[in-house]
């Protein structure tokens, strides 16, 4: 798994990337002393986890991750304890006080292994007409795939919006994802992925993105690195 550590502390930084030196499975890709440094660094890298310090100068562990067009794995490494309720909006894998031992570290890596495990697709992919069933509450329906127009990320549930409904699955948006047929659906951002067939026009959005309009009137920007693969995907 490739892996990127974020803190501000020299001596924390120092301390996290020798500790990690020792496990195997990780692959750490580079390290960043501040959000706006660490985008970069992420974009360039796509890593599968983020070593991820909270409090830092100007923006926060916090603000890094709603800037994110995906959702890697996190292990949030902090000196404060206040910060933790807030931490389960990102469905951490752990969330370690300062200072880390190697033992808390190596408890956090044996989590991150069992959610990867957990989190590999083991069901077959769907076709585009294949039929879902989705219970939300007392709520049972049947739909088509084809009829999904999109889905959204719901923290610890996934939004299914289908002709003039919308249900709620409890699942992440990566393991649906996992099931859907690529030339039907596309995953613009870490929130959405959309029935590209559903999408009624495109325009310049901010920055190199864009915006989609969706056949129910919805609109929704695409991030600045699926972009450019969907202008290839639904390009001449």
């Amino acid at each position: 798994m490739k892996a990127i550590v974020v803190e501000d502390s020299r001596l924390a930084r120092e301390g996290m990337l020798k500790m990690l030196a020792s496990f195997s499975e990780l692959n750490v890709v580079g390290s960043a002393d501040h959000p706006k440094t660490a985008l970069s660094l992420i974009d360039k890298e796509h890593p599968d986890v983020l070593f991820l310090d909270i409090h830092m100068p100007g923006e926060s562990g916090f603000d890094l991750l709603e800037k994110l067009d995906y959702a890697p794995k996190v292990i949030f490494t902090t000196a404060y304890s206040e910060y933790a309720y807030r931490s389960f909006d990102f469905n951490p894998v752990d969330y370690l006080l300062k200072p880390v031992s190697q033992e808390q570290l190596a408890q956090a890596i044996q989590k991150l292994n069992i959610d990867e495990a957990d989190n590999k697709p083991q069901e077959e992919p769907l076709e585009i007409t294949s039929k879902i069933f989705i219970k939300d509450g007392d709520d049972c329906h049947l739909v088509t795939l084809s009829s999904i127009r999109y889905f959204e990320s719901c923290k610890n549930y996934v939004r299914v919006f289908f002709d003039q409904q919308s249900a709620f699955v409890k699942k992440a948006l990566s393991s649906v994802e996992a099931r859907l047929p690529a030339r039907h659906f596309f995953k613009v951002s870490r929130q959405y992925i959309v029935n590209l067939f559903e999408i009624e026009a495109i325009n310049e959005g901010i920055g190199d993105g864009y915006e989609l309009t969706m056949s129910d009137g919805k609109t929704i920007e695409v991030s600045r690195r699926n972009a450019a693969e969907l202008k290839k995907l639904l390009s001449l």
